[in-house]
């Protein structure tokens, strides 16, 4: 049976502005989530990239904070990225035109008079990234002190050691008795302990497991060299890869700044149409970028990491992890850009010799195995290394090479470069 927006606690006001969003039926993480916050309690929900969380958030925290007294913010949505500020505030801009109520979005890249002047007028939601947050609370141009919700938005990454710091002075600004919700696609049990030490006695809504990929994504493991990872890229892109097809869209995550650069030079003196996303270059400039491909002007967007948890873009075909990222975490976020509202994509990740480790710990990490892949006709180095295909999903004490070294392309008969 189909639940609508209406039957999970919405006011009118707020279901005038879901219509005005064009969201027709609540997604899982929507119709668990809204109901339990609505409630006032705290609580810890997990669901994949795609699936609706900032609606989840969104909508009952307005709820929650109409009618509030005093200049505000009465909401506080805490997020890494400018990306992931500017996709919250486009969704409880629409919902507050319909409410009455008034949102603010403040982040790095970005004037600090224009905010300013913003927060003198008041508001009920206010959208933040940690470092510049804290910036208008050391010169007293924002006061948390009336906060009612606080949302910390990709919570795996805001309670690690990198946001951490910034993250516990907010909350120390924070009145003792307020509501937090914490919002992720993946919820390790590395910050278990400090979730406990922040929420009390919370809901959980765990859509998926700890670690799982959408099905929508189909994933492809292609083992090479280095030296190969930028070859193997533009056949990838002539040909299309496994979908047959030569894609439209194609976000490429690189684990560098530099790497990023260079990738994206190379692409470019190659014909391709190409643009880059990472924490250097102006706000305006990523903005571009991201409308550039947003708008099919630009067929490849070279990112870093940071971007995988900022990019909320339809249409995108393929995802290349051109590094392994060194967090399993983020292999969640990077191919969940992909495959969206229920369209299928394709994730590509080029494992070099020396990235065998960290993608083993993604296959622990999701409990299953990136199918190996080859691309039709192309000539693969024979110092690359291929897994076998029985290599286990669960953490051995054995050691985690196995076999000889050997020549050939083919993956069959075991005649691949090095095996583990």
């Amino acid at each position: 049976m189909t639940i609508t927006f209406a039957e999970l606690g919405l006011n009118e006001q707020i279901l005038a502005g879901v219509d005005a969003l064009g969201f027709t039926t609540p997604t899982p993480v929507q119709e668990q989530a809204i109901p339990v916050v609505l409630t006032g309690r705290d609580i810890v929900a997990s669901a994949q990239t795609g699936t609706g969380k900032t609606a989840a958030f969104a909508l009952p925290a307005l709820q929650l904070v109409a009618g509030a007294k005093g200049k505000g913010p009465h909401a506080l949505v805490v997020t890494p990225t400018r990306e992931l500020a500017a996709q919250i505030e486009k969704v409880v801009s629409v919902v507050c035109e319909k409410t009455g109520q008034r949102a603010v979005i403040v982040m790095g890249g970005t004037k600090f008079d224009r905010q300013i002047k913003e927060l003198e007028r008041g508001c009920d939601l206010l959208v933040a990234t940690p470092g510049r947050l804290i910036d208008l609370m050391e010169h007293n141009h924002v006061s948390l002190a009336q906060v009612k919700v606080l949302v910390l938005d990709e919570a795996d990454r805001m309670l690690d050691m990198g946001f951490w710091p910034s993250v516990r002075r907010i909350m120390h600004a924070l009145p003792a008795k307020h509501q937090t919700l914490l919002f992720s696609a993946t919820i390790p049990p590395s910050i278990k302990s400090t979730i406990d030490a922040l929420l009390t006695d919370p809901a959980t809504v765990e859509i998926a497991r700890v670690g799982e990929t959408a099905d929508t994504v189909e994933e492809h493991l292609c083992p090479v060299t280095q030296g190969q990872k930028t070859e193997l890229l533009r056949a990838l892109l002539a040909t299309g890869g496994a979908a047959g097809e030569k894609p439209e869209r194609v976000l490429v995550f690189c684990r560098t700044k530099h790497r990023v650069d260079d990738v994206s030079k190379t692409l470019k003196n190659a014909g391709v149409r190409v643009d880059v996303m990472h924490a250097d270059r102006p706000q305006k400039a990523r903005e571009r970028a991201l409308d550039k491909f947003r708008e099919g002007k630009v067929q490849v967007l070279v990112a870093t990491d940071v971007m995988s948890r900022g990019i909320d873009v339809s249409g995108i075909d393929a995802v290349v992890n051109f590094d392994v990222p060194m967090d399993p975490e983020d292999y969640v976020h990077r191919i969940g850009r992909t495959g969206r509202a229920g369209a299928t994509g394709h994730a590509y990740t080029f494992v070099a010799p020396d990235e065998i480790s960290p993608l083993r710990e993604i296959e622990y990490f999701t409990k299953k195995l990136v199918p190996v892949w080859d691309l039709d006709g192309f000539a693969y180095d024979s110092g690359r290394i291929v897994p076998q295909a029985d290599r286990p999903t669960k953490r051995s004490t054995r050691t985690m090479f196995a076999g000889s070294r050997s020549r050939g392309r083919g993956i069959a008969g075991g005649r691949y470069g090095r095996h583990y």
